[in-house]
């Protein structure tokens, strides 16, 4: 009787054979760079009196899955290369095709692979990786390096429909800034403009500031009213984290979080976010890379050769390695040029998808 399951037992063999290796690269390649860095910290964890439970558990159990999830692709390639390359080694491709199974059909357990690692990266990346992010980076910013702003020049930005915020600089330590106008547009023309000498945020409340020594100046027409006063409490839509953008915090935010601040502040006017929509399209962009080169590394390592695996598992990290290198230097088109950052992440995967295609067409049948 025909079997009508649409994964049958070679698929599972498969799976598990990927899967497996897979976990298996990720925990041998992550050890030696926990070793490494841990190698390279060490005098600035003791320097700074880091206690051993944050290491371990703020720091290395977060830094550990955002190192394994921003590594996928060489992870991906390690596991299809190696044991793919076993497989035909072993002579055991060769006893499928001899079955009647095509190339195509063989790609089916690798492609529910691809895809299963595919959905556990993107949910990593968007949702579980973030928050870990937090506690993993104000560990760096405590015991490491500074990351975190503390003061910034030259702010504008529209706080609502039409109105306009300047702070000549603003100071995190007392929340202070420093010269502050606010002015208020009416079908492009100026209705209220307000000068202060220094506004100060108050932590205790959300979006509320106290303004001291300021000017109001009404305009109606030709008609100026002018009101002044030693202080005004008042709620402006605008707070610190709008202007002082710690480093790498992009990393610190899930994807809503991401999509809903990228679409603030371009309504407020806010030009310094391209990092940010980078980490948002890069997220999607990583995640469909698993297919691009699951594809490439069965193509490469499916035909037996007398050299074995060394070779394709040596032209496997070279692509890997050139896959995410080339999506750091596309990735610094969109922050340094006028590359659309949607476009700068994915010209890597297009790229790769030619050469997935080309290789694919090429493998035995």
């Amino acid at each position: 009787m025909k079997s009508n399951r649409f994964i049958k037992r070679l698929d599972w063999y498969i799976i598990k054979k990927f899967l497996g290796t897979y976990v298996f690269a990720i925990a041998l390649i992550i050890s030696i760079a926990v070793v490494f860095d841990f190698n390279e910290k060490m005098d600035k964890f003791m320097e700074n009196e880091a206690p051993w439970t944050a290491i371990v558990f703020d720091y290395y159990m977060n830094f550990v899955p955002y190192f394994a999830n921003l590594f996928s692709p060489l992870f991906v390639f390690i596991a299809v290369i190696f044991f793919t390359s076993k497989l035909a080694e072993n002579s055991e491709i060769i006893a499928m095709f001899s079955t009647g199974m095509s190339f195509k059909r063989m790609m089916r357990p690798y492609m529910i692979s691809a895809a299963i690692i595919a959905l556990a990266t993107f949910l990593l990346g968007s949702y579980i990786i973030p928050k870990g992010s937090v506690t993993r980076l104000n560990f760096e910013n405590k015991y490491y390096k500074p990351r975190k702003q503390t003061s910034a020049r030259n702010i504008q930005l529209e706080v609502d429909s039409g109105v306009i915020a300047y702070i000549d600089n603003y100071q995190d330590y007392n929340k202070t800034g420093n010269r502050f106008s606010l002015d208020k547009f009416v079908d492009k023309k100026l209705v209220s403009h307000l000068t202060a000498r220094r506004i100060v945020y108050d932590t205790t409340a959300v979006n509320k500031w106290a303004i001291y020594d300021y000017m109001i100046r009404e305009l109606d027409g030709l008609k100026e009213t002018i009101k002044k006063g030693e202080r005004l409490d008042s709620i402006i839509d605008m707070e610190p984290s709008d202007f002082l953008i710690q480093r790498n915090q992009q990393e610190m935010m899930t994807s809503p979080q991401l999509g809903k601040y990228i679409s603030k502040q371009k309504r407020r006017g806010f030009a310094n976010i391209k990092d940010f929509e980078i980490e948002y399209h890069k997220r999607i962009a990583m995640s469909f890379a698993s297919f691009i080169l699951t594809i490439i590394g069965v193509s490469l390592s499916s035909r037996k050769t007398k050299g074995g695996m060394g070779l394709y598992l040596g032209i496997g990290l070279g692509l890997s390695f050139s896959y995410i290198l080339f999506q750091t230097i596309t990735s610094t088109f969109a922050v340094n040029g006028n590359v659309p950052p949607i476009i700068a992440v994915w010209i890597p995967n297009f790229l790769y998808t030619g050469i997935a295609f080309y290789l694919y067409r090429k493998a035995p049948k």
